[in-house]
């Protein structure tokens, strides 16, 4: 027999009924039945149930085991009596019992249990993660992900596509957020940047002529954590093809995404209808770029009714240039009680309330318009907000106004909370949307021009589109919104030296620096570029959703905290003295 298992704690069935076997694992949990000891003993693939009675040879050790502890049983296997069968294991038709154990792994006293899925603190869970990833959810949790990785990788071979790796160490590119810089011992003063994705590097592979390309790839950012992002590494799916338009993107991605969701989504819907909606359109109706489509709620501009109105704080508000009021409308949301939990969501988002009409019956058995804003405005303006918005008898809308630009984030956050509250979000589904035609430049806080997106994206209309207001050009730019998240992000690059450069000029970057940042990609398209365009996913995300999971190190192996700390390695930590002189370096004292 093997000298520690013949089977593991996921195989045993009816059928090996009284044959002798070996099973090794952790022990979940022990149960004494009065003079009969029940261990629960697991292993990667499952549990089977382990006992032994005071007759047992293995009686006095297992009634010393503790909890986590690794040992190797030998013994019998029985059936269980029928009201005894647990259906919930696939073992669940046998036990064993046990005539010899060995403890291979002694284990202290636990600082969080295993058993069972109680609330830790987060930094106890990831300080002692390897204990936390022992968790059934946790570990079904990383085991999906894996499946999910698997499968992208036959997807893309099944559409003719080649993996490739490419470097980690690199040179530091703007692609929107910090760089992780890594100092070079052989070059002081000089460093090195790890990559925030391949994005150059895939470009320069559809050069050489591979023309399909993608890669699980890891990239790092020195960014802000949030509940859906890692503060510095993540995976994603990075693709890049040649010779295609926008259009052909969209025609490969979709079913590998929806594949994958279809195949790991348990049985919730996957909608097959993945609309176009351009940025500027999916700001105004949802307040956001990555929309949440299972919220059938639309937000509507309503500026024309509130200009020169009996509502005065509006009607001066559209006296300023660049202004305007939208309106959320609230199916069913018709009462003073559901108006008040939304005006005490606003102030807690930072606002003095929301305003807002209710349309009631009147004694007449007419449809009327009810709240401070209805008075204000009068039934003529309140009836055609009502007939604009689709609205009817218990209804309600909440208005918000100024720049669209400071109130757009809350409206869309308002829309999501009048949707969760309302119960119109669908949430056994998955509904896809791709944004496209962001905008390429933005002003910045001191007024100046920088990219909004991707810096290597082809501006649509090329040079000639360059040549007018840099705030008016747009870009073969698209994201993958699915549920509220953003997926996917990519574009049809831009392969043209002359307008790289133009481009690039705009932004504030003469022909110099770009020689100097990216004068690599730059002397490669001089040598016959493809036109060529992809886009990366998100791995963590998407194992997120399909995870039902709302934090993203809850799909992640060996996630850092909130702070960007590894608790369990000690990461980061101070360098020896030695190493700083190798790399010629000082560290500042702390302010």
């Amino acid at each position: 027999m093997h000298a520690y298992r013949s089977h593991t704690c996921g195989d045993l069935k009816a059928a090996d009924a009284g044959t002798t076997v070996r099973l090794s694992g952790w022990v979940h949990r022990v149960r004494d039945h009065g003079g009969v000891l029940f261990v629960d003993l697991r292993d990667h693939y499952g549990m089977t149930q382990v006992l032994a009675d005071s007759d047992s040879p293995a009686f006095a050790a297992m009634d010393k085991l503790r909890a986590e502890t690794v040992i190797r049983i030998d013994g019998r296997v029985k059936l269980r009596d029928a009201s005894l069968v647990n259906a919930k294991l696939p073992t669940g038709e046998i036990e064993v019992y046990a005539t010899e154990i060995e403890v291979l792994g002694p284990s202290d006293e636990l600082p969080l249990p295993v058993f069972g899925d109680q609330d830790y603190p987060e930094e106890t869970r990831l300080a002692y993660r390897f204990l936390d990833l022992r968790r059934d959810s946790l570990h079904t949790n990383i085991m999906l992900r894996s499946k999910v990785i698997r499968s992208i990788r036959n997807r893309m071979w099944d559409q003719d596509f080649t993996e490739f790796q490419t470097p980690i160490i690199t040179a530091s590119s703007p692609e929107g957020a910090r760089d992780f810089l890594v100092p070079s011992r052989l070059h002081p003063g000089k460093f090195y940047a790890l990559p925030q994705a391949p994005q150059q590097f895939k470009q320069l592979i559809m050069v050489a002529g591979f023309d399909k390309y993608f890669q699980i790839a890891p990239c790092f950012r020195d960014e802000d954590p949030r509940a859906d992002r890692s503060p510095t590494d993540f995976y994603q799916l990075d693709m890049e093809m040649s010779f295609v338009r926008q259009e052909d993107v969209f025609a490969t991605v979709q079913p590998v995404i929806q594949g994958l969701f279809e195949e790991f989504g348990k049985g919730r819907r996957v909608d097959a209808d993945w609309p176009l909606i351009p940025y500027a359109e999916s700001l105004l109706k949802y307040g956001t770029d990555k929309p949440d489509l299972r919220n059938p709620i639309e937000m509507q501009v309503v500026s024309d009714h509130f200009r020169g109105s009996g509502f005065g704080i509006f009607a001066k508000l559209l006296e300023q240039e660049g202004t305007q009021v939208r309106a959320i409308p609230a199916p069913s949301g018709g009462s003073r009680k559901f108006a008040d939990r939304m005006n005490a969501f606003a102030q807690s988002e930072g606002l003095p309330g929301m305003g807002y009409i209710i349309w009631r019956r009147a004694e007449d058995g007419s449809t009327e318009a009810a709240g401070p804003i209805a008075k204000a405005l009068g039934a003529e303006k309140t009836e055609a907000i009502r007939t604009q918005l689709g609205l009817a008898e218990g209804d309600a809308a909440f208005f918000l106004g100024g720049k669209p630009e400071q109130f757009e984030a809350v409206a869309g956050r308002a829309r999501t909370e009048i949707g969760r509250e309302l119960g119109l979000i669908d949430e056994n589904q998955f509904k896809f949307a791709w944004i496209v035609d962001f905008p390429m430049y933005e002003k910045t806080d001191d007024g100046k021009i920088d990219f909004s997106h991707n810096p290597f994206s082809m501006p649509q209309g090329g040079m000639k589109a360059l040549n007018g207001d840099p705030l008016d050009v747009l870009g073969y730019q698209y994201d993958l919104a699915c549920n509220g998240y953003e997926l996917i992000s990519g574009a049809i690059r831009n392969h043209t030296p002359e307008i790289m450069f133009k481009a690039f000029e705009l932004a504030g970057y003469p022909a110099s620096e770009v020689e100097k940042r990216f004068g690599g990609m730059v002397k490669a398209f001089r040598y016959g570029a493809p036109p060529h365009g992809g886009c990366a996913a998100g791995i963590d995300r998407i194992v997120m959703l399909l995870a039902d999971e709302q934090n993203i190190r809850e799909v992640i192996m060996f996630p850092m905290n909130q702070r960007a700390e590894d608790l369990m390695m000690g990461a980061p930590s101070e360098p020896t003295n030695e190493q700083m002189r190798d790399l010629r370096l000082r560290a500042l004292p702390k302010e």
